[in-house]
């Protein structure tokens, strides 16, 4: 045989090998399904003692993607990046407390509501703050990029608070609370809860809200197949009671919508 035969040879059976690997790879990552998360949002999805990611909306994605033949994979991102991590396919669903809004729809394709939620003002318990309105001259932390800076931004005490602070997480933000270097914090309901029932005479949350909201698993825009078999899956856990067995577990009470 010439050499230049078996040089074509050699490439040939590296180009087959390499076609091979990539359409086993392919397959394998078919069976997963990648869920971008924010692993500080308690109760919905965090880290537990021993560095675990727990939660309601982790068990709830764990038993939807085993309706659908796929296993779940947590991959924690930038929530200001939520929508572009999505874009580029780096991860296949956004699903933790992730509030459903007009601006939101433009961008992602969107599931059922699944919980009811609202942006609540937190305190300190001996604060002086006792509405809205008291936020006026204050310091006032939220979330990046998040449904809290929304409401904040529709509601007309924006333009009289002192400063707005941003976070990457809840956690932080509820820590410079908790030192005094903010006067308040806007934040999910679900999530203030959770940490009022963790530090029990820390904080308070205050009775008049900013706004009610729902939330909902976003969906790369075109993919309505995924978004069908998606909605499928979480309407059979209602149906068999699978959902209010992990609503039961993480709030006391069954809270998924219908």
């Amino acid at each position: 045989m010439k050499k230049t035969g078996l040089i074509s040879l050699i490439v040939l059976a590296m180009f087959v090998a390499l076609a091979g690997c990539g359409a086993s790879g392919s397959g394998k990552n078919e069976n997963k399904l990648v869920i971008g998360i924010d692993d500080q949002f308690a109760p919905l999805g965090f880290r537990d003692k021993d560095n675990n990611i727990v939660g309601f909306d982790i068990d709830y994605a764990r038993a939807a993607a085993e309706k659908m033949g796929k296993e779940a994979v947590f991959q924690p991102i930038d929530w200001k990046a939520k929508e572009s991590e999505l874009k580029s396919g780096r991860i296949d669903l956004i699903w933790n407390g992730y509030t459903i809004t007009d601006e939101r729809k433009a961008m992602v394709l969107f599931t059922k509501p699944y919980l009811e939620n609202s942006q609540v003002i937190v305190t300190l318990a001996n604060s002086e703050i006792a509405g809205v309105d008291d936020l006026a001259g204050r310091v006032v932390g939220l979330q990046a990029q998040s449904s809290a800076a929304d409401a904040l931004d529709a509601n007309p005490i924006k333009d009289k608070i002192k400063t707005v602070s941003e976070f990457s997480d809840n956690v932080l933000a509820l820590s410079d609370l908790k030192t005094k270097r903010l006067d308040a914090v806007i934040i999910d309901e679900v999530v203030a809860r959770y940490y009022l029932s963790q530090e029990e005479g820390t904080f308070k949350i205050l009775d008049e809200s900013l706004a009610p909201e729902l939330y909902g698993i976003g969906v790369k825009q075109g993919n309505e197949e995924l978004l069908n078999k998606l909605q499928q899956a979480l309407d059979d856990l209602n149906s068999n009671g699978t959902a209010a067995e992990i609503s039961k577990k993480w709030f006391g009470e069954d809270k998924v919508l219908k």
